[in-house]
């Protein structure tokens, strides 16, 4: 997936480094994924962001041409994993089935790299593509013996087949400048950017962390401050990428 996006966090210096820099998110070429599971777990994501899911989005995520992503749909909906209603493209329920499946298994290997391997946050989501296709029944329930029974991954998604939070979330993007709320999810769209990643982490902008917004700019992006005893540190987070992270009231 080679494309690249701009992420559209503000840069108030123009100076293109700090913590304040442009975070951009990268869609990973990782050669790891199947096409099938590729494409049912971009359905999955897209899905569980609430995007309506036309084969432009495909194309937009998976960084494929509209001819190569069309074609890959016709035969995913011949094989009766999808759907096609006009633009549209839902999983059926065997498509559902398997990419709750993949994703299961990718959130549960991304727990155990980060719980149990140590690996650090922003690292956990490319290893775990590596891990999701190999791991077996008889793994998966070792993992989830050892974890815990764990509901979310370590950026706040949810496990399928796991107890759901019924908390109501919603996107930072929501947030209006002076209210306190926590950082509970962030979706896989950021979880493909490294970079977007590890600019989080290295704000502390993590899920469970508290922090509230300063500031909104007029063009979307937000000034965030996070108080860790009697020291505040702020970061500021563009547009595109509030749409991306989820929080609920604190």
């Amino acid at each position: 997936m080679p494309v690249e996006q701009d992420a559209g966090c503000h840069d108030p210096d123009g100076k293109g480094s700090g913590p304040e820099a442009p975070v951009r998110w990268r869609a990973m070429a990782d050669g790891f994924h199947p096409p099938l599971e590729e494409y049912l777990e971009t359905i999955h994501a897209l899905v569980e962001e609430g995007v309506d899911v036309i084969q432009a989005r495909l194309v937009e995520r998976l960084g494929h041409s509209p001819q190569a992503v069309s074609e890959m749909v016709r035969r995913l909906a011949d094989d009766g994993y999808l759907t096609r209603t006009g633009r549209g493209v839902a999983l059926t329920e065997q498509g559902a089935e398997l990419a709750a499946s993949v994703v299961r298994r990718h959130r549960l290997a991304e727990r155990f790299l980060v719980d149990v391997v140590g690996l650090p946050w922003s690292r956990a989501h490319v290893e775990a593509g590596r891990w999701e296709h190999v791991i077996s029944d008889e793994v998966e329930a070792r993992f989830v013996a050892i974890l815990g029974n764990p509901t979310t991954c370590p950026h706040g998604n949810p496990i399928p087949g796991a107890p759901v939070d019924p908390t109501p979330q919603r996107p930072l993007s929501a947030v209006r400048a002076g209210e306190h709320v926590r950082i509970t999810r962030i979706t896989e769209q950021v979880e493909m950017d490294g970079e977007a990643l590890a600019y989080l982490d290295a704000s502390g902008l993590v899920p469970g962390c508290r922090t509230s917004v300063v500031a909104r700019a007029p063009d979307g992006t937000v000034l965030l401050e996070l108080r860790e005893g009697s020291e505040a540190r702020r970061a500021a987070i563009g547009t595109a990428m509030c749409a991306q992270i989820f929080v609920t009231d604190d």
